[in-house]
């Protein structure tokens, strides 16, 4: 194709608008959509884009945006309790897909060096299309979703000094080539000078742009704060998704942390489906064609070692049950992006030559277009064994405009919308169980069938004219998931949600949302009538009811800021027991508290 950029654009939308919907209408996933699209415009397809290397390159802002979001959903804090399945279950899985992968390269007769690297790169998995895959189906925050993507993050991580070593790998085929310890220290400055000035500087940028109360000025902050962070890093010769990634990390308990996933998410979709119409386009047919039982062996083992590999990380180290370890290596099973820089800077080093290139990066892209069917025939296969029905298709839900939406509308839920019937005040609900809505329909209840995580569920809801969601779900992982969605589609809106305990509690404080604990009031009910029966008259019951709340309120914000320190968190529960007997002694004249509150009483009655 010969013609400008807006012709380029308008046929890589078309392609996007055509096949995503079809390949989704076939239960094959927004990915493979994506590839298949790639695939036909490309230079081994109808060669209506001539040149992949270019649109590649400029379409992996979609991965950096991609991280960058990622990133705001990880504080630092976070990051050390992660540390665990990070190293552990990552490091496992990277150096034993790379020193399995690499021995079938060495007893195909290549050298222990380029094996070495060979290995190493197709031990990477996509970060791009298994976080697109994961979120499609909901399962980021599953145990299995959680694994994997600790698993991609030390991958990111372990590509960078793989990148730094191919160099000296190949000083043997090219003698004149040498290791800069230059690039090492600006490697390292690079990522001080964005961990450090980061977290000081991009939240007075952000402070400073939102006193503008102008949106696109916010939206432009954003872009810069992404490509900036990206492009200091890449310019110290380090992963640009990984310095978009810091600085995600780095406003993670930011207020502007919604705000900012809200402006990006458009551009990052975007660009993600270019992103994966770009690795389409590498994908040499040809190549394919020619040596098709080759071709096929390659990837196949590929696929098999690393899906066998990662079932076995996924039970141990990861703590999985067979059933989501089987999920893992599916959804992990495939190649990366990483592995196209990692085979061009072998080639560079003379590591390995042109022809072995194509086929590695054929087999990365040919594993990538398998991944999406592989998952959903491991998932088809494991519900079939749990023996599940097929769902049953969601609700086309009314726009009544309602004031409130209640997700959830279990005994919880309902007691909340019965107030609100008394109140005539206009609600509606969204429940996961096809049995629980066909129960409380009979009793009139607007309540409709539904994943009220799910976006357009919301919009034909009427959410975006709602007052007050309320998340009533009882199921933590669900609940959370829930309100985290509600809080990226309407990030101004006012969320109360039900909380199993203090942990979820805080889980929920992360994401803005106002926790109720479900079972704190009605035990603290029953406590001041068990005061009461007692012999306690009514009134000091109640007030000392009172007083507990309000000291149990206070120490659940101070433990919040606190709740990734175990330590610190033990220390301070200690403490908030000693304060509270303090408080309720000096009630009783005993204690520290009780003699001060004497000693003044004396002092008023002498004066």
């Amino acid at each position: 194709m010969h013609g400008g950029g807006l012709e380029l654009a308008l046929v890589f939308l078309l392609a996007a608008v055509i096949a995503v919907p079809v390949f989704r209408r076939f239960g094959l996933g927004a990915v493979l959509g994506y590839l298949a699209a790639g695939v036909a415009l490309g230079p081994y397809g109808l060669k209506l884009v001539p040149n992949a290397d270019k649109v590649l390159a400029a379409s992996e802002i979609g991965v950096v945006m991609m991280l960058f979001v990622i990133g705001l959903e990880l504080s630092p804090a976070r990051l050390r309790v992660m540390r665990k399945p990070v190293f552990g279950a990552g490091g496992a899985q990277v150096a034993l897909s790379g020193l399995a992968l690499g021995a079938a390269a060495m007893f195909l007769g290549l050298g222990w060096k380029t094996a070495l690297v060979i290995g190493l790169g197709l031990a990477l998995s996509s970060t791009a299309v298994g976080l697109q895959l994961l979120s499609e189906r909901k399962a980021l925050t599953a145990d299995y979703g959680r694994l994997a993507f600790a698993i991609l993050l030390f991958q990111d991580l372990a590509a960078i000094p793989l990148l730094a070593a191919i160099p000296l790998l190949g000083l043997a085929q090219a003698p004149d080539a040498g290791m800069d310890w230059r690039v090492a220290a600006k490697a390292v400055l690079a990522i001080a000078l964005v961990a450090l000035g980061g977290r000081v500087l991009l939240r007075y940028l952000f402070r400073a742009v939102a006193r503008t109360q102008m949106p696109e000025v916010f939206t432009g902050a954003a872009l810069l704060t992404v490509l900036g962070t990206a492009w200091l890093m890449q310019s110290a010769g380090l992963s640009a998704g990984l310095g978009a990634f810091l600085a995600g990390v780095l406003l993670a308990d930011s207020q502007y942390r919604h705000e900012l996933e809200a402006q990006l998410d458009p551009f990052k979709g975007l660009l993600l489906g270019l992103f994966f119409m770009a690795v389409g386009m590498t994908i040499d047919l040809r190549l394919v064609a020619a040596e098709p039982l080759p071709m096929c062996a390659l990837v196949l083992g590929l696929m098999a070692v690393k899906f066998a590999l990662l079932y076995a990380v996924g039970l141990r180290p990861g703590g999985l049950d067979r059933r989501e370890a089987l999920q893992l290596g599916a959804v992990l099973a495939l190649g990366g992006e990483f592995a196209f820089v990692v085979f061009n800077e072998a080639l560079k080093a003379g590591l390995i030559d042109a022809a072995l290139r194509a086929r590695l990066v054929a087999a990365v892209g040919l594993s990538m277009a398998l991944t999406p069917p592989l998952l959903s025939l491991v998932t088809r296969a494991i519900e079939r064994g749990a023996g599940k029905a097929p769902p049953r298709a969601y609700d086309a839900i009314p726009d009544h405009q309602p004031q409130v939406l209640i997700a959830g509308f279990g005994r919880f839920g309902q007691i909340v919308a019965r107030l609100l019937v008394a109140q005539k005040i206009r609600f509606i609900g969204i429940e996961h169980s096809a049995d629980q809505v066909d129960f409380v329909r009979r009793f009139g209840n607007p309540v409709y069938y539904g994943d009220p995580a799910r976006a357009e569920l919301l919009r034909s809801a009427g959410a975006a004219e709602v007052k007050v969601f309320v998340v009533a779900i009882d199921n933590v992982a669900d609940n959370v998931r829930t309100v985290r969605a509600i809080r990226r589609l309407y990030p101004r809106a006012k969320v109360l949600a039900r909380a199993r305990d203090r942990r979820h509690a805080w889980e929920l404080m992360d994401l803005g949302a106002h926790a109720v604990r479900e079972t704190f009031h009605s035990s603290l009910r029953i406590g001041e009538q068990v005061l009461v029966e007692l012999g306690l008259p009514e009134d000091v019951a109640h007030d000392h009811a009172k007083r507990f709340r309000e000291h149990d309120e206070r120490l659940l914000n101070a433990q919040y800021l606190i709740h990734d320190d175990e330590t610190a968190l033990a220390q301070s529960a200690a403490e908030a027991r000693r304060e509270l007997e303090q408080l309720f002694d000096a009630d009783r004249g005993e204690g520290l508290l009780g003699e001060i509150a004497r000693e003044e009483r004396e002092a008023k009655s002498e004066s």
